[in-house]
């Protein structure tokens, strides 16, 4: 017999609203890096870094610094946990749910540079693997304005 899948979770407005204003706003660090939210689900999320003078690693090749596509990736690492934890306490008021990530923090985090990141505008992926009462273990992409993959990490958060 099998298992019938799991019924999608919609998150409601204020929720998606009080987590963009958080991960976009809040954590002031990603507005540096130009981080912005493009989509928020509880299996995935996804955001974008348009390319600026600022974020230039090596001079010659207008190439990404490595330091931000890490530092991007790690931050969706830890906006994929928020999702995956805004989605198993559904029956929480939004507000209340925001509230649940102030312990949030990365305890490990692994980049694979695999191609220069050259390109206007990049996209960011991320989800959870397995979400524990403690630790989350989480997947991550980035990849360039023509979907090629440039790098992939994997990371662990304290989730309580």
């Amino acid at each position: 017999m099998r298992t019938p899948p799991p019924i999608p979770v919609e998150f409601e407005p204020d929720f998606v609203a009080g987590l963009k204003t958080i991960f976009e706003e809040k954590i002031v660090f990603n507005q540096v890096l130009g981080l912005k939210i493009t989509s928020l689900k509880p299996e995935r999320v996804t955001a974008r870094i348009d390319m600026r003078h600022e974020l230039v690693g090596h001079y010659s090749y207008n190439r990404i610094h490595g330091g931000v596509i890490s530092a991007g990736l790690d931050a969706m690492g830890g906006l994929a946990c928020m999702a995956a934890i805004g989605a198993r306490h559904m029956d929480e008021a939004p507000e209340q749910r925001l509230h649940r990530f102030a312990k949030l923090g990365t305890i490990d985090l692994r980049i694979d540079y695999l191609r220069p990141g050259i390109g206007e505008h990049f996209e960011l992926r991320a989800e959870v693997m397995r979400l524990g009462s403690r630790v989350a273990s989480t997947r991550m992409e980035f990849l360039g304005a023509d979907g090629k993959l440039l790098s992939c990490g994997s990371g662990a958060y304290i989730v309580s």
